[in-house]
């Protein structure tokens, strides 16, 4: 089963300890992960084909070179963001210049 591409990945102290002994493309990908990144965010940033990059990272997770981070769920679960988000998303006008309806 592979990471989906919003995956948020965080390099270790093991593997930045490593990172002399890594391939190319793993040093690269940990290197990365100082700070939290998606998958997809790797992949656009060192410019690797998304597979290669979720095949690649699942491998350094499993070697304990990177962890899954789990960004703090009272961010993720604040209803008056989604709400904003939401609103925000309404208020853009679609290709006829017609704004949507809101509920």
């Amino acid at each position: 089963r592979t990471m989906p591409v919003e995956t948020q990945l965080v390099a270790t102290t093991d593997g930045l300890d490593t990172l002399d002994r890594l391939s190319f493309e793993q040093h690269d990908i940990v290197a990365a992960c100082r700070v939290p990144q998606s998958i997809a965010e790797i992949a656009a940033r060192l410019r690797l084909h998304l597979n290669v990059v979720r095949v690649l990272a699942e491998d350094l997770r499993a070697a304990g070179q990177l962890s899954v981070h789990v960004p703090d769920s009272g961010v993720t679960h604040d209803a008056s963001v989604l709400r904003r988000v939401i609103d925000g998303l309404r208020a853009i006008p679609d290709s006829r210049g017609v704004l949507r309806d809101s509920d």
